[in-house]
This record gives C-alpha cells, structure tokens and sequence, in this order.
C-alpha cells in the first residue's frame, strides 16, 4: 500500500491551493482527483470574478477569508503571469429601500476592510454611461481573473514543491486511522492509499464522501442541496468597463452583469434550487426561456438592453450546505478541532467567494494542520 504525507482530495481550484500550500510547508502531497483533468467541476463553471468581501458576515470565514485570499490572487497573478484585470465593479440602487441596501453594504465593507465609494447617479453615470441609477457604491478591488490559468499556476507551484496530482483518482471510502494509526483511503479502483492527513476538498461530492469516511461520526456531516445557476451572454459589444451588480436583496446578489477577460458580458447566474442529491445525475442545460426573467431585472439598471440581446451562455451548480428559504451559514472548514479525528479536514459549502478565497482556505487549512 502506498503511503504518503498528505492526500487532498478533489483537484478544483480549492483543492490545489489548498495541497499547494500544504506543499510549501514541506509536506509531501498528492491530490486524487477523480476527472481526467483539473478543475472540471465547480471550479470549470463560475463567474471568474475576484470578490472584494463587501457581502459577508464581519468576522466570518466568508469575510475573512475573502479579503485575505483576494489580496493572494492578485499577488500570484502578478508573479505568475495569470491573466487578469483590476476592473472594479459598481453595486447600484434604482429606488430609496434599495440605496437603504447599499447603505448597509457600504458598513459591512468598512467592519470588513473592504474599500469602497460611495457615488451620487450623476457620478456613476460619469463612469459607465449607460447605467440607469440613483446611487451606487464603486468597489475598486473587485476584478475578473482566467480561473485555469489561476488553477495551472497553482499545480505549477505544488509541483514545483514536490507535491503532485493523480487525475483519474477517485475516492470510494476512508477508514479514518485511530490512536496514530494512519488514514487509508480505499480507491474506486481498488487500490489503497496510507496518509496521515487527508483534506477532503470534493466539493459537490464533499458531504457524500465524508458519509463513507469510517471512523467520522455522521453528525458531523451536513446536508448537501444544490443550487444551479444560469449565465447568459450579451449579443454585441457591452457597454460598460465594470461589473455591475444591483443592489442585494436577502441572499440572493440578484442578476449582475460580468464582464470575461475579452470584454464580453454576461448575466447571471440565477437561482434554481435542484431536486437531485446525485451531482452525476445534474442536468447543465441552460433553459432559454429562463432568461424572460432577466429582462425586467436588468433594464432597471440598464434601461437600453434590446430585447433578444441574451443569449443561453453555461450553467453552474453551487454545493450547498442549506436550503430554500434558510440563511446562508458560513463555510466550513471542519478540522480536529470539530470532529476529533486528527489530521482529517473537511470542506463543505465552499461556494462563492470559494475562487477568491482559495489561497486563503489554504493557508487556514495549513495552519490548522500545523496546530496538531
């Protein structure tokens, strides 16, 4: 049986930053990932924006995390070459109760150390002209980053470590080792794997595997639901430089326009809770008549989007660990200290700012590794 340091399992964005930076530390490393090439799942299908934090909790994961993991990844991005712009986003009001919203944001942004400014419709009309708005927030530190390149740099680095990544690897089970005995995952192809840290990163799959981890009570283990997410592409050229995103309603940040690398835009992703608990059995297809909705949401800021202009782009599927109409928790980050089985990490309910977070998650994941 082969033996190893550290198994991360899962090669999406947060797995390999994760195994990266356990890498860095001297560990030895491998990530088993069950696809024939890296970041296929969740990491291959999301909006590649780089979140500043002005949405989360003071104090929380989310917030914490963000900001640390957002000043990372333009650091890598410098360094390694990624590609990436700096290109900033505007939050914007179209009625009273919504600058109220923007209000609320602007002081979580502050507890957050998150700058931002606070614009009259005259001034963020000077900057994007086409925007209908009574007021919004500039957020300069919000940006667009090419996620496999952000992905590619980050095997580069593990590699360059000593670290490596088996593709092709899936996980079956783990009995989980007791008393110093090590950790052995049993392969999908029979194999076996000794380590005496595995961090489980899977993802949509995190909370299924866990289940058939031995020696892991399952109270520990939330409930996955899953939430998929629709993006539609802009016919023609976008009129605007930024992201713009409408001002927040509950849990949801509403239809916001991103902008990709080429300067095209796209809307989205929308909300649409799924029935499946099985992520092979998940349906990508993005319905066109999905995007009628869009419509209305999109010309209160911007009243000029033709009709037919929205065209069925990609889907994502969010790994949550909530339901309808509950509020969203924190990620977790499930180490020892929550569950009492040494070197074991679990992820659940990385979802965004999951991208943006990455590099962070995995300094907190070394850090809390490091403890034992």
């Amino acid at each position: 049986m082969e033996q190893v340091d550290c198994v991360v399992v899962g090669a999406g964005v947060v797995g390999l930053a994760v195994a990266r930076a356990l890498a860095l530390a001297g560990r030895e490393v491998i990530v088993v990932e069950a696809q024939t090439a890296i970041g296929q799942g969740v990491s291959s299908r999301n909006s590649e924006v780089i979140h500043a934090g002005l949405y989360y909790t003071p104090g929380s994961l989310k917030a914490k995390l963000c900001v640390r993991g957002k000043e990372l990844l333009y650091a890598l991005c410098a360094s390694h070459g990624v590609d990436h712009s700096n290109c900033g986003k505007l939050v914007v009001a179209t009625s009273e109760s919504e600058a109220a919203a923007l209000r609320g944001l602007q002081d979580k942004a502050a507890a957050n150390g998150v700058p931002v400014q606070w614009l009259d419709a005259a001034q963020a009309k000077a900057l994007e002209p086409a925007l209908a708005c009574t007021a919004a927030l500039l957020s300069p530190t919000t940006g667009i980053v090419d996620s496999h390149g952000f992905m590619l740099a980050l095997q580069g680095d593990l590699e360059k470590a000593g670290g490596m990544v088996a593709l092709g690897s899936a996980v079956e089970s783990a009995v989980l080792g007791q008393g110093g005995a090590p950790h052995v995952l049993r392969m999908a192809d029979g194999s076996e794997i000794a380590a005496s840290i595995v961090v489980n990163s899977a993802s949509l799959h995190a909370c299924a595997l866990a289940r058939r981890f031995e020696g892991l009570d399952a109270r520990h283990v939330p409930q996955e639901t899953y939430a998929k997410g629709s993006y539609y592409s802009l016919a023609g050229r976008s009129p605007f430089s930024r992201l713009i995103y409408p001002a927040p309603a509950d849990a949801w940040l509403g239809v916001h326009l991103t902008l990709d690398l080429g300067g095209q835009a796209k809307f989205g992703p929308d909300l649409e809770w799924l029935d499946t608990k099985q992520p092979e059995s998940i349906d990508y297809t993005v319905d066109p008549r999905r995007a009628d909705g869009f419509y209305a949401e999109v010309r209160r800021y911007w009243p000029a989007l033709p009709d037919g202009a929205l065209q069925p782009s990609y889907s994502g599927v969010r790994p949550k660990i909530y339901g309808p109409g509950e509020k969203a928790p924190d990620f977790r980050i499930d180490g020892p200290a929550e569950h009492g089985v040494p070197g074991l990490v679990n992820l659940f309910g990385i979802e965004s700012p999951g991208l943006t977070s990455s590099m962070a998650i995995g300094e907190h994941v070394a850090g809390l590794l490091q403890k034992e």
